[in-house]
């Protein structure tokens, strides 16, 4: 079986060295550069790559992608995407290969998109850019996706224990995305996905107002189907009116975010948290009481590990100390360690906690 990696770069210099060795599994390894003024062409060349350089003006993700994988040979079994920030665990080829089976012609994997302080993983979801190299072509100027072209019957393959880690450069910019994904939108409004980030995009750079009209766009879209997503729309427009200083609006949102997600934590500890901040202990608890009852987190982009972590406990203790309920106080506290055990400020509030309720 022949397996080719194949990637974009523009100044990749410090994943350059680490990126192509972790690629070394693969038969070959495609690289296209929009002609780095670092060195990046001659570390990955230096290891075996095979760097061709090309300007994509004007510049879009789709049409570089398209680039990079036209390079790859027409014999080759595997196409694997991965970016240079991208890493994978050793052992990737073998499980990739024993989970191939014939007809398969894409598959799916666990990609780690972000990592906390400890370096644990972060925000995890599944990603599917390995594919046939037939058959298949990237779509959209940016939030690119495979787009199938085939005839035959599709099958994809879910990969177990096949993990990416990215590694993100947070020095570089993110200026271009939003025109790019203006540009998609222009180019096909129906793209419920991309109104979706649009939104999205428009709350990160603090238009609010632009992002609330659309993210109600997404929300009356006929092919906005998916409820994770749905759901988070809901709950950036809820951010966006809570910037606005429209707190009853954004409590509104807050709960049909819940509505929508009802496998979801993330609207409901950004709800319980606006409870708290207005001093509505009883209510901040009724919504963390709800989160608790959601024991399966589902791996999507939506996933937020601060919704897994000690925090949603922690808050909970806090409001039932609040309320003068001590022992439920320590027994969220104690939830809360066992999720974060070094935590001292925890430790100390199980200590406080412990004494309120002798002098009970």
């Amino acid at each position: 079986m022949k397996i080719c990696v194949y990637a974009i770069s523009k100044n990749e210099e410090k994943f350059a060295e680490k990126w192509i060795k972790n690629m070394s599994e693969a038969d070959e390894v495609i690289v296209l550069d929009s002609f780095s003024t670092d060195k990046t062409k001659e570390i990955l060349e230096k290891y075996g790559a095979k760097v061709y350089q090309e300007e994509i003006k004007p510049w879009r993700f789709d049409k570089a992608r398209n680039a990079s994988l036209s390079h790859v040979p027409l014999d080759a079994d595997i196409c694997v995407c991965v970016d240079l920030d991208e890493v994978f665990e050793q052992g990737w080829r073998a499980k990739l290969e024993s989970a191939w089976k014939i007809g398969t012609k894409q598959a799916r994997y666990k990609y780690v998109w972000n990592h906390n302080e400890d370096g644990s993983e972060g925000v995890c979801f599944y990603s599917d850019k390995m594919h046939t190299r037939h058959d298949f072509a990237w779509i959209n100027p940016v939030h690119e996706i495979l787009r199938y072209t085939g005839q035959d019957k599709y099958d994809s393959v879910l990969v177990p224990d096949l993990c990416l880690h990215h590694y993100a450069d947070i020095t570089k910019p993110r200026s271009s995305y939003l025109p790019l994904l203006e540009l998609s939108i222009q180019e096909d409004p129906t793209n419920d996905r991309n109104m979706h980030y649009l939104g999205r995009e428009y709350m990160f750079y603090g238009k609010y107002n632009e992002s609330i009209a659309t993210l109600k766009k997404h929300l009356s879209m006929p092919n906005a189907l998916w409820k994770d997503e749905r759901s988070s729309s809901y709950r950036y427009i809820a951010r966006c009116y809570k910037a606005l200083n429209k707190k009853s609006l954004a409590i509104r949102y807050f709960k049909l975010a819940c509505i929508e997600g009802v496998n979801l934590r993330e609207p409901r500890l950004e709800l319980a948290e606006l409870y708290y901040s207005s001093k509505k202990y009883t209510d901040c608890l009724y919504v963390l009481l709800d989160l608790f009852k959601i024991t399966n987190r589902n791996l999507t982009y939506i996933s937020s590990p601060q919704c897994w972590s000690s925090y949603p406990h922690d808050l909970a203790s806090i409001c039932y100390y609040k309320l003068k309920d001590y022992s439920s106080a320590l027994y969220h506290a104690e939830q809360a360690l066992l999720l974060s055990p070094n935590d001292e400020r925890i430790a100390s509030n199980i200590r406080y906690f412990q004494y309120c309720l002798t002098k009970k």
